[in-house]
């Protein structure tokens, strides 16, 4: 996955962790939507908008927690509350946003914030260790995008996650956060 992303803001001066936190929610979008196109391409049926968007959805917290363990002790508790909360709104503007485009007026932002939620909980358990997410992180994601695809019967979907789409999410938001904060990122 090639994805070409601007970690330079085009204004001078001082950047908010709002401002930071925009450019990451941006390349986690850009992920997550690419992981989906490039499924499709590999063959796994995402049979509709819903299907398509619920796999969005795992990654993009899937990713969040990634993020939220990478900026860990790497900034004061203060700025990870600032740089974390205005990710969230950021994401969730953003799949408000695009919900309304793939699946029409309504709430969409209520199920993404519940399940972004859970998953949060969910991650708290796995280990993250100096090369990224541990096997259990990585394939409680490809369990879930496996859950999401059980309708199309898509074989292979969790090793498909763990091993290819992974790997490339983690390099490309891995190196974002790193330059947009400043800060060292194990594994990228």
């Amino acid at each position: 996955m090639a994805i070409r992303v601007k970690t330079r803001f085009r204004s001078k001066g001082p950047k908010t962790m709002a401002d930071r936190a925009s450019v990451v929610g941006v390349t986690i979008w850009r992920v997550a939507h690419e992981v989906g196109r490039h499924m499709e391409k590999e063959e796994f049926r995402i049979s509709s908008d819903a299907q398509y968007t619920a796999v969005l959805t795992e990654f993009i917290a899937f990713l969040l927690q990634v993020t939220d363990r990478i900026v860990y002790g790497q900034l004061s508790e203060e700025q990870r509350a600032e740089f974390m909360n205005a990710l969230g709104v950021h994401l969730a503007r953003t799949m408000e946003s695009n919900l309304a485009d793939f699946l029409g007026p309504g709430d969409h932002v209520s199920p993404f914030i519940a399940t972004l939620n859970a998953r949060a909980a969910d991650y708290a358990e796995f280990d993250y260790g100096d090369g990224g997410p541990g096997y259990g992180f990585r394939r409680y994601l490809g369990e879930k995008v496996a859950g999401v695809m059980a309708v199309t019967d898509n074989r292979w979907v969790i090793e498909h996650v763990m091993e290819i789409e992974v790997p490339d999410a983690l390099k490309t938001v891995q190196r974002v956060i790193g330059e947009v904060l400043g800060i060292s990122v194990s594994g990228s």
